[in-house]
């Protein structure tokens, strides 16, 4: 399986199904691109000497985004870069990412910040950097917020790291509200769950595995919502994983508070039975873990409703040797950008939980909205910024379709629905062979 990128300026794409997520209409047209921008759009377009992509039975909506993605780059470069994560994120469906600052070194300064996005300027994937809300992710002093943000930090995060320091995440919720971005924390209070690997449950039990209690997660949760609520300061709270938090969020956004929250896709897909039934394979081993099939059906529920506002993936690549060890040694993560839209697909759009138009909304507005970055627009004049894709496909993740440096994924040998075929983007267009 290759990703075939190459510049194409001039393009008209042809025979597809135009999807406007932010009004869910969808209606049958044509496509063309001159210079990168959208020039032209109707039914039956007549080329023109620009390279012709048709799309008979696709889709197209304004590219995706992943707004929680580890590219690893500084310091572990041999688990994924800048460029091995964005060709993931290509495959997967995405025009942009935004990256998590939990590098070697953090992601504190302004220079560390310019770099990334530099990295990326070539690239056809976007690359929106999140930085530090403590200097080294240390949790004792803020980072100089402003000048990142100045610098191109979209939001801020210590992730992996929560801050564990009321005091300190009270201030940095009233200086992220005077830059007006997002405070992202890892809900996690440490003491509650110390050195823990799994749900604590019925299966931890039966495995006899330390467990990391649902509490430790929905404890911080109503720490930080008390205090977006006395600060006003936007929370946004991470990858979402009992049904719990779902309630608290749920309850939270009636009563106006600024919170906004994302679910990964294997916290909508997997329950925490899969360790068992696996044989403790650590490819199963993530954080926060694996929960119930309560809290599956929990978090499916609040995209239904709203509660749950972006689809994200927390792609975390580990190099093989690293989680190619006992289930207790192996670090905690799986690389998702490949596989975030087929799990969707099989997970939210077949049983009816999200239309297309919605499960799109999640994986391409709501995220920008959420991270203060423009939503890409499908009309003439526009820069053309474009994911091409169906919700129909059958088709099972294979070894061969990871693009990621690394491999860690317990999809393998999963059965699919929906595929992304290509993205548009920055002048360039990425198909990917059947």
């Amino acid at each position: 399986m290759q990703v075939l990128a190459q510049m194409t300026p001039n393009l008209l794409i042809q025979g597809g199904t135009l999807l406007h997520p932010l009004t869910g209409d969808a209606h049958r047209a044509d496509l063309r691109i001159r210079d990168g921008v959208i020039t032209e759009i109707r039914r039956d377009i007549t080329g023109s000497g620009e390279q012709v992509l048709d799309i008979k039975g696709r889709m197209v909506s304004p590219g995706w985004i992943d707004m929680h993605v580890h590219l690893r780059e500084p310091g572990e470069e041999h688990k994924e870069t800048v460029e091995t994560g964005c060709r993931a994120a290509a495959f997967g469906g995405f025009t942009a990412v935004a990256c998590m600052p939990n590098t070697t070194p953090p992601v504190d300064t302004r220079e560390s910040v310019h770099s990334l996005i530099k990295r990326a300027e070539a690239l056809p994937v976007d690359v929106h950097p999140i930085a530090c809300v403590s200097r080294g992710r240390a949790g004792k002093e803020l980072s100089e917020m402003a000048e990142l943000a100045a610098a191109g930090a979209v939001a801020f995060s210590d992730d992996g790291s929560p801050v564990q320091d009321g005091s300190l995440m009270r201030r940095a919720l009233e200086y992220a509200r005077a830059l007006d971005k997002p405070i992202i924390n890892h809900m996690e209070a440490m003491e509650l769950g110390p050195k823990g690997h799994i749900n604590e449950g019925q299966v931890s039990t039966r495995l006899g595995l330390t467990p990391i209690p649902t509490f430790s997660e929905e404890s911080m949760l109503a720490r930080d919502l008390m205090l977006a609520e006395l600060t006003g300061g936007h929370l946004h709270v991470a990858h979402v994983s009992t049904a719990r938090s779902t309630d608290m969020i749920r309850e939270a956004k009636s009563r106006g508070i600024r919170v906004t929250a994302e679910a990964c896709t294997h916290h909508f897909s997997l329950t925490d039975e899969i360790v068992e039934h696996s044989g403790f394979d650590a490819q199963t081993k993530m954080h926060p873990p694996l929960r119930t099939a309560a809290d599956v059906e929990a978090i499916r529920a609040g995209f239904v409703d709203g509660t749950l506002d972006a689809i994200c993936t927390d792609h975390a690549p580990h190099a093989p040797f690293e989680k190619e060890v006992d289930f207790v040694a192996a670090p905690f993560g799986i690389i998702g950008l490949e596989t975030a839209w087929g799990l969707t697909g099989r997970y939210l759009i077949a049983p009816q939980y999200l239309s297309v138009a919605r499960a799109v909304y999640s994986l391409c507005v709501a995220p920008r909205v959420i991270l203060g970055l423009d939503v890409p627009a499908l009309e003439p004049g526009a820069t053309a910024n474009l994911t091409i894709f169906d919700a129909t496909t059958n088709w099972t993740f294979e070894a061969r379709h990871i693009h990621s440096k690394s491999r860690n994924t317990p999809f393998v040998g999963t059965d699919m629905i929906g595929r992304a075929w290509a993205i548009y983007n920055k002048g360039q267009l990425v198909e990917h062979e059947p």
